[in-house]
């Protein structure tokens, strides 16, 4: 009787064993599969946002021009007959009447007030400007023909692009069907021509969707974050360092522990509060001045470097300190010779985080003025200006339809530029790596 139960019992361990090691080999296959699945669902909604932006903004990149022969014809230009002519009255010549006296020319059916206007809405407001540079440039031009690849308007470009159809209602679109015959006559004759949209990324912001430009962004996100960046990293691994290595354990230190903590969880708009009260209403700083972003922003990043930081030195083994004291080394010289480079990837990526989270905001720079319409791209740190989120934002709230392409654009051009900024850091950052 007693052996039986002893077999049995000996019988069912090894089944009862191989149950639960089946059942964990299970649940180890479930685990991999719920992370796979995340990572998956993961990329693909990363897919879909930026395939989607991608898809709404890369028309940004290019754009349509008109190619004409014009006649700067000094009667039509409205100046004198005299050969030479001073800069003043080639500056207020009637380019844009040499411009539409060349449209009637290709047009010679066009008539009445009401066609001609449809005719010459076809051409962007600024193409005038296109002429009376190339006058002030060479006055040896007058009564030549010059030719010009002259910007069509925002609606003829949405045309070209696709973006408008001919099949839809004549009442439901801006362009009416002898402007879409007119665009359609200019194709076939070879006079339009798609090009890189250079002025995208060089010029200033513009009331036209067809010439308005990043360019004045990128150089006021450029200044704001090397404002930001020349503030914030040296304060904060300095703080760090101070803080991790030589700051004695007490309740100030305590203190400032908690509220470094709680600083990196203050809401944006609370830094661009303060920089309103103290950057410009108390030190007069110049309104919508990177030097004023980079500050706010400055404060805003430090407590993320300050974290970071710490957690990086840290983490350094106290056997890389015993040794460097041990052969003689100072206090300062141990942190700066020795823990310091051993630190510094880890500090290299709390930088990353907290330069990215400035690149993208928003809110703290609206409140210290910088969404002001800016059509001049800065000179320095001192002069107006506004960044790329900022930029975005106005063209968001522009109600032109052309407008919306060139957000998507934009949001395009901010992660690209996130993107490089990151890889630089991350390069600077691989090339410090010791192993120890």
């Amino acid at each position: 009787m007693n052996s039986g139960d002893s077999a049995a019992h000996a019988g069912g361990a090894p089944a009862e064993e191989s149950k639960i090691l089946r059942r964990r080999h299970r649940a180890d296959r479930r685990f991999r599969l719920y992370g796979l699945s995340a990572v998956a669902i993961a990329l693909l909604a990363l897919v879909g946002l930026l395939g989607g932006i991608g898809w709404n903004g890369i028309s940004a990149f290019h754009h349509h021009q008109l190619l004409l022969d014009v006649e700067l014809d000094r009667a039509v230009l409205g100046l004198p007959a005299a050969p030479d002519v001073d800069e003043s009255a080639l500056r207020t010549a009637n380019y844009t009447a040499a411009i539409r006296e060349r449209l009637r020319e290709l047009h010679p059916e066009v008539s009445g007030r009401k066609q001609k206007r449809s005719l010459y809405a076809l051409v962007s407001s600024i193409a005038g400007f296109e002429l009376q540079r190339l006058v002030l440039a060479d006055p040896g031009l007058l009564e030549t023909s010059v030719s010009l690849a002259l910007p069509l308007s925002d609606e003829a470009g949405r045309y070209l692009k696709g973006d408008i159809s001919r099949d839809s209602e004549e009442s439901r679109r801006k362009l009416k069907d002898d402007q879409l015959d007119w665009l359609d006559a200019w194709a076939a004759q070879g006079l339009i021509e798609r090009r890189f949209h250079t002025r995208f990324f060089t010029g200033g912001d513009s009331r036209e969707p067809e010439v308005a430009g990043l360019g004045g962004a990128l150089l006021g996100s450029l200044w704001t974050l090397l404002v930001t960046l020349a503030l914030s990293f040296p304060i904060g691994v300095a703080a760090a360092v101070h803080l991790e290595e030589f700051a004695p354990r007490g309740r100030v230190t305590d203190f400032l522990e908690v509220n470094i903590n709680n600083l990196a969880a203050v809401p944006s708009i609370v830094y661009g509060l303060l920089g309103l009260a103290v950057f410009l209403n108390f030190m007069a700083l110049p309104r919508s001045a990177p030097v004023v972003g980079g500050l706010v922003l400055a404060l805003m990043t430090m407590p993320t470097i300050i974290i970071a930081a710490r957690a990086a030195l840290r983490a350094v083994p106290p056997s890389i300190r015993e040794a460097a004291l041990g052969v003689g080394a100072s206090p300062p010289q141990v942190v700066a010779h020795h823990v310091l480079p051993l630190a510094l990837p880890g500090i290299l990526t709390g930088t990353i985080i907290g330069m990215a989270r400035a690149l993208g905001e928003t809110a703290p720079l609206l409140m210290i003025g910088m969404v002001a319409f800016i059509a001049d791209p800065p000179t320095g740190p001192l002069a107006p200006s506004t960044v790329l989120p900022v930029q975005i934002y106005l063209w968001a709230e522009s109600p032109e339809r052309a407008f919306q392409e060139l957000t998507f654009g934009a949001i395009l051009v901010l992660v690209g530029f996130l993107l490089l900024m990151n890889a630089i850091a991350i390069v600077l950052r691989n090339r410090s790596e010791q192993s120890w």
